[in-house]
């Protein structure tokens, strides 16, 4: 347990997290991965939902998936590193926010790579900038495909408002070719931190 303070009423509770998470012995907890609810508690006192911050482990051992999930400030517990250094096959990120751990398990999901969705990102905010600089700064994150054609649907927060953007697939083949084509684009070992500050790093 871990006490939370209530962003309503300030007052204090006792708050149990799940700090491993196993799909398979567990299958319940992808479904409240992706829809955020095992992230949210209900303050006993004025039943306000508040966001809980902590650490956990996300491991799906069909889809060969590890996420850590480990926001800034806080400590790693000892030994992670090591006990997934010799895994084969596995893909290891590691996360600084609960939505960036809904959004790789929402790609992993979908069939996608989280490297080529983030050059998909990429693109389109400087596309979209030409009419809006703004965009250029904008936090996209992956949502779904969605129709016959497997159309991305990315949503980002603007003006105080959430919005959406759809792009084709031929955006998704278009950047893993550019990704393909550049092998120096690549995410270190171990849980890397895959995202635009990631990619950025590459493009001046």
């Amino acid at each position: 347990m871990v006490p939370a303070n209530c962003s309503h009423c300030h007052r204090s509770t006792q708050v149990e997290p799940v700090q491993r998470i196993n799909t398979a012995l567990d299958p319940e907890l992808k479904a409240r991965v992706r829809d955020g609810s095992l992230f949210v508690w209900e303050c006993p006192y004025c039943g306000t939902r508040n966001l809980l911050k902590y650490q956990t482990l996300y491991h799906d051992p069909e889809a060969r998936l590890m996420v850590w999930l480990l926001p800034e400030g806080m400590n790693p517990p000892a030994g992670v590193e090591e006990a997934v250094r010799d895994l084969e096959g596995y893909t290891l990120r590691r996360v600084l926010e609960v939505g960036d751990l809904i959004e790789k398990v929402n790609i992993h999901e979908a069939g996608l790579e989280d490297t080529v969705m983030e050059m998909c990102k990429w693109v389109t905010r400087r596309e979209l900038s030409a009419k809006n600089p703004d965009m250029l700064s904008a936090r996209m994150r992956f949502l779904r495909t969605e129709g016959s054609d497997n159309e991305i649907v990315l949503a980002f927060p603007l003006n105080g408002q959430m919005q959406v953007v759809n792009i084709g697939f031929n955006v998704y083949e278009d950047a893993r070719g550019i990704l393909g084509r550049n092998p120096s684009i690549r995410p270190a070992p171990g849980f890397a931190l895959v995202d635009g500050a990631w990619l950025d790093r590459f493009f001046r």
